[in-house]
């Protein structure tokens, strides 16, 4: 008997079935991702594009910690779903949760949109921070108990 083979085969026909689904639900966190990018920066109260265009760091801190801040819960769910309704379903509430906290600490941080349009990453920093906050604290109560 030839394990080496059998293990291949078996190995070869496990990649068959679940690769495709791993595709496709890499696939759909990634739109979930892009979409909630695009959404986010069509609702805060600058101009992301045109800021890091001009080389703002404060800007590029924002949107960079808004990337990874939508990134942590997208990933906790790959991590604990398989299901792609579950993926949709939590995905969105993930991208509305941090479209709200932009929203609670630009009214929190009046003067935000003008210190991060003149570059000042000192504002940008706590932004950042309630990011990430709401992101890990949404990431672990979507980790099934």
């Amino acid at each position: 008997m030839n394990t080496t083979s059998e293990g291949s085969a078996n190995i070869m026909a496990a990649l068959g079935q679940g690769l495709p689904m791993i595709l496709l639900q890499f696939g759909l966190v990634l739109v979930l991702l892009i979409v909630g990018i695009v959404i986010y920066m069509a609702v805060t109260p600058f101009h992301e594009r045109e800021l890091l265009r001009r080389g703002n760091a404060a800007a590029a801190t924002v949107l960079g910690g808004a990337l990874v801040a939508l990134a942590i819960p997208l990933a906790a769910l790959l991590a604990t779903t398989g299901a792609l309704l579950d993926i949709l379903v939590w995905g969105v509430v993930a991208v509305v949760l941090q479209l709200g906290t932009v929203m609670v600490v630009s009214l929190l941080l009046r003067g935000m949109r003008t210190m991060i349009e003149a570059g000042q990453v000192a504002a940008a920093i706590p932004l950042v921070a309630a990011q990430l906050s709401i992101a890990l604290l949404n990431a672990a109560a979507m980790v099934p108990a």
